[in-house]
């Protein structure tokens, strides 16, 4: 392979890399946000178990949905956050594969480049 090559898909992999990235912030996020509704249904259904709330059926049943949909979101984006956390490895490890094939050399001895 040529240079010319070698840095096409340096490039291509560097927009990989960054796509990765973006989906692993976003699993995060919808993670905490599942988090986030588990508490809020747990802590419903746990205030009507305490008598704190009135018990209503309808209610009860919206807080146990938001339990198990909370549970759902958060897992099913963390298993989506590490099959892309391992792409992202991969793909890092063959970006710095090819970095190391190109033969770049160090520059040194330039001070007046500030």
């Amino acid at each position: 392979m040529n240079d010319a090559i070698y840095r096409d898909e340096i490039v291509r992999l560097e927009a990989q890399i960054d796509e990765l990235a973006a989906t692993i912030e976003n699993c995060r996020k919808f993670i905490i946000a599942g988090r986030i509704v588990v508490c809020i249904g747990g802590a419903v259904l746990l205030a009507m178990l305490l008598g704190m709330a009135r018990s209503d059926p309808s209610i009860m049943g919206l807080a146990a949905a938001a339990v198990l949909g909370g549970i759902v979101l958060a897992g099913s984006n963390r298993s989506t956050a590490k099959e892309a956390s391992d792409q992202l490895r991969a793909t890092e490890a063959r970006r710095a594969e090819l970095i190391s094939q190109l033969g770049l050399r160090t520059v040194s001895g330039h001070d007046n480049l500030q």
